[in-house]
């Protein structure tokens, strides 16, 4: 027969197990180990590109700002990258257009002036960021030189937390 200490200390093993597997599960996902965080952007769905996004080049604080949605025309993403936009009077906007090739990288043609290109990005998903951080080379198609980029999703406005499905 069983003591009401042991169903107490029972109880107790268990709550704490059930603890445990909730914070070891939660480990998981943000590391990249359950299917709600894809380790390879080709698992991604296409929508979790859309948004707004961060870049850094060449490891310096200085940040883009990217906008990315859906492609009109296939499956893929356009949008825009700003540049010194903390500078109004300096800022750069530039039309991206792109998607996640058969690597699984993600690949994104830039333009200055919307007909020649003028920079490619490439770019992996980074294992356990959940679809919200990329690294890769940027390549500048004046001089061929090559720049590493981060590319980082920003928390969407508090107005639309909401509003996500």
């Amino acid at each position: 027969m069983t003591t009401t200490k042991t169903m107490k200390k029972t109880a107790a093993t268990t709550m704490l197990l059930t603890a445990a597997l909730a914070v070891l599960s939660g480990c998981a996902s943000m590391h990249g180990g359950s299917a709600d965080c894809p380790a390879d952007a080709r698992d991604l769905p296409l929508e979790s590109l859309y948004g707004n996004w961060e870049a850094r080049f060449d490891n310096l604080p200085a940040v883009a700002a990217v906008q990315l949605g859906k492609h009109p025309d296939y499956d893929g993403v356009r949008g825009t990258i700003t540049r010194n936009g903390a500078s109004p009077a300096k800022a750069t906007v530039a039309q991206l257009a792109g998607d996640v090739d058969d690597e699984g990288a993600l690949s994104i043609d830039e333009s200055q002036d919307g007909r020649a290109i003028s920079g490619v990005w490439s770019g992996k998903l980074q294992a356990g960021s959940c679809g919200r951080e990329f690294r890769g080379t940027w390549r500048n198609a004046a001089d061929e030189s090559t720049h590493p980029f981060v590319l980082s999703k920003t928390a969407p406005p508090a107005s639309q937390e909401g509003k996500k499905q």
